[in-house]
């Protein structure tokens, strides 16, 4: 059978007493079952796959870790755009997010560089300590009067706050959640993925909705105390990735001794394969469009409301609404699609779905069809596309799952923003949003759609083939060795 992951015992179904008679619809073969059980079974099996018992344990805790970084960032995230345009002001925010692509510069070198000097689950210590002491100061200086949000004062871009807090919301997310997918990719084998990494998302996606849920309440309990809660919120990440480790000490990666193979090698890599390239295209055509779409919202959105607590309210909302959506298609949609119809059917829907809503954006461009239309995107985002783009990762090496893999997602995502928002600079009125927007949308979508096909497509030959991406050849054997 296929490689699950590995356990400190390395015990399996298999290895279990025989009994009399066995319930063959029941993937762990436990013996006899009652007949409700063994639909309950059936049931389970059609919507989340052949996932043995053993493995859902793993999964909760994985999830419950990705709960408190993607909690934690939604929570952090529906007060980024409130503060930034009530502080340094909305016309801003497309410079902002090209001034957060060369921020990762550097933060991405530093990443790969830990990569090849600490073990994989220690990032985690690194970066969310650093994170979370960030944010701790942030939240201090809001406590201060003047310096954070205040009606009487205009917004300039001379105020450093509103910058830094942008800064550090965006690299955040940028920095944590492709790591966590990298550690979860180094443990997990293909099949396991199809079934398991819907059940991660669905799970999370409770902290995902937790988050946005506080920052509906902003007015009444304040921008520096809800920051303060996210802070908290990165520091319990750590926590939890070491409860992991102590539960399951086999995904410990021993100690560092292979030879270092430095920062800039999953560039190298990408630029070496073009399978890598195919994962650039479908990790990053959607930053672009989600780009566009999200600022065209915002422009409206700071047109509607006055005061930063009504649109930290308003984001709420819809951070609730698409983690909701998420949450629903994560526990019912990803595994059985996935499943059912295949990796490359699930990586072509998500852009051809995407079409659909933003014709409909692009003939209807109003401040409440924006909204639903960005719920859907980002439902579908989060609890489709996302996981269908990890999969892509697991028959790859390390290199490839941490360094190349960061800068697609981290560089690369920073890259798509920085492209959306350039577009989005040139047009400064809500009616050459609507005017334009469409159409270059959805020419980036038939791009995407080819590029989908090819990435999924070239997955499956190295799954049935067993070929590992990026790995060193195998020496051919010596002649001589006929001879012994």
């Amino acid at each position: 059978g296929s490689m699950r992951f590995q356990t400190k015992s390395g015990s399996s179904p298999a290895d279990m007493p025989p009994v009399m008679e066995r319930d063959t619809d029941s993937e762990a073969g436990h013996g006899i079952m009652a007949k409700p059980q063994s639909m309950v079974s059936r049931l389970r099996k059609s919507i989340w796959g052949d996932l043995p018992r053993d493995e859902y344990k793993k999964i909760a805790l994985l999830s419950a870790t990705f709960l408190f970084i993607v909690g934690t960032y939604w929570l952090l995230r529906t007060q980024k755009d409130a503060l930034f345009m009530k502080i340094t002001g909305k016309l801003y925010i497309p410079y902002a997010k090209m001034c957060s692509f060369g921020v990762m510069v550097p933060l991405i070198l530093a990443y790969c560089k830990l990569v090849d000097m600490v073990q994989k689950h220690v990032l985690f210590y690194i970066i969310c300590g650093a994170y979370g002491c960030l944010f701790l100061l942030i939240s201090l200086c809001l406590m201060i009067p003047g310096v954070g949000p205040d009606e009487n004062m205009k917004p300039s871009p001379d105020r450093l706050l509103g910058w830094a807090i942008y800064m550090g919301i965006e690299t955040f997310g940028s920095l944590t959640v492709p790591l966590f997918w990298s550690f979860v990719n180094s443990i997990t084998d293909t099949n396991t993925a199809k079934s398991g990494f819907g059940l991660i998302t669905w799970g999370a996606q409770f902290g995902a909705i937790a988050g946005p849920t506080l920052g509906k309440r902003a007015k009444s309990l304040g921008m520096a105390p809800l920051m303060l809660m996210g802070t908290v919120g990165i520091f319990f990440v750590p926590v939890m990735v070491r409860i992991f480790i102590s539960v399951y000490p086999s995904t410990q990666e021993g100690a560092i001794t292979k030879k270092q193979t430095g920062p800039v090698e999953g560039l190298r890599l990408i630029a070496q394969h073009r399978y890598l390239l195919g994962i650039f295209g479908v990790a990053t055509f959607y930053e672009v469009i989600g780009t566009i779409l999200d600022y065209q919202m915002k422009f409206l959105l700071d047109n509607e409301f006055k005061s930063a607590g009504e649109v930290t309210a308003f984001m709420g909302s819809f951070g609730q609404c698409a983690n909701g959506l998420a949450l629903v298609f994560a526990f019912v949609g990803t595994g059985f699609f996935i499943n059912n119809f295949g990796l490359v059917f699930c990586l072509v829907c998500f852009p051809i779905s995407l079409a659909f809503v933003v014709f409909y954006v692009w003939t209807n461009p109003s401040i409440y069809v924006l909204f639903y239309s960005m719920v859907i995107i980002k439902g579908l985002s989060y609890a489709l596309n996302n996981p269908c783009k990890e999969i892509l990762y697991i028959p790859t090496t390390k290199d490839v799952k941490f360094k190349a893999k960061s800068w697609i997602d981290m560089f690369g995502g920073r890259a798509a923003k920085s492209a959306g928002s350039m577009i989005n600079a040139q047009l400064k009125t809500a009616a050459a949003l609507g005017a334009y927007t469409g159409p270059i949308n959805l020419t980036i979508i038939g791009v995407w759609i080819s590029v989908a096909l090819y990435t999924g497509r070239t997955n499956q030959k190295m799954v049935q083939e067993e070929t590992v991406l990026g790995a060193e050849p195998k020496a051919p054997p010596s002649p001589l060795s006929n001879l012994v």
